[in-house]
């Protein structure tokens, strides 16, 4: 049992009959009244997102969610394909269950499969990814005063916005989150 008042960021629990993840979480303290926490849910089972209230006393069961290291293999159609490298086990999941979570992640590339009760809700890219850029624009000399970006296409297709100085061939890293430029490799 987890009490409203240590509710976290990426805590999943139980709550009248489905289970929620947290996406944000505020304590409010009122002049008048007493202190309540503001939340934003998400049903990991259907992906709908409600806003709930709690007072910080209220406990509510933790759920348990299984993470496993699998190897994205290769896309076919609407099917991704993923392998558990201890067992060589194979899971085929929909484009609906992976969702954007693959668009920085290579084939042969590890990932964590989030499952609850057996049922794959969720898919955990890696938090860094290095990919080399496939297309982008030169840069100009005498535009870097500003900290200036431009779109580029990294290999996977995803389009990530790099400093001027990135060329075309170069490896970046870039963090799977925000899907924003870290550095050059």
């Amino acid at each position: 049992m987890i009490s409203a008042g240590d509710f976290r960021n990426g805590i999943t629990i139980e709550f009248e009959g489905n289970v929620y993840q947290i996406i944000e979480f505020q304590h409010v303290k009122p002049g008048k009244g007493a202190a309540f926490v503001r939340t934003k849910l998400k049903n990991i089972i259907n992906g709908g997102v409600v806003e709930k209230t709690f007072r910080p006393t209220e406990k509510c069961p933790q759920a348990r969610i299984d993470r496993k290291d699998m190897q994205y293999l290769y896309s076919d159609g609407d099917l991704y394909n993923f392998m558990d490298t201890e067992t060589y086990d194979q899971i085929a999941l929909n484009s609906d269950t992976v969702g954007d979570a693959l668009k920085f992640v290579k084939e042969n590339e590890m990932v964590k499969i989030c499952s609850y009760n057996g049922n794959v809700f969720a898919i955990e890219p890696p938090l860094f990814v290095e990919l080399a850029v496939t297309d982008t624009e030169p840069g100009f000399k005498g535009d870097t005063a500003t900290g200036a970006t431009k779109p580029a296409v990294v290999e996977t297709g995803a389009k990530v916005n790099v400093p001027l100085f990135v060329e075309q061939g170069e490896i970046i890293k870039i963090d799977t989150r925000t899907g924003e430029y870290l550095s050059r490799v």
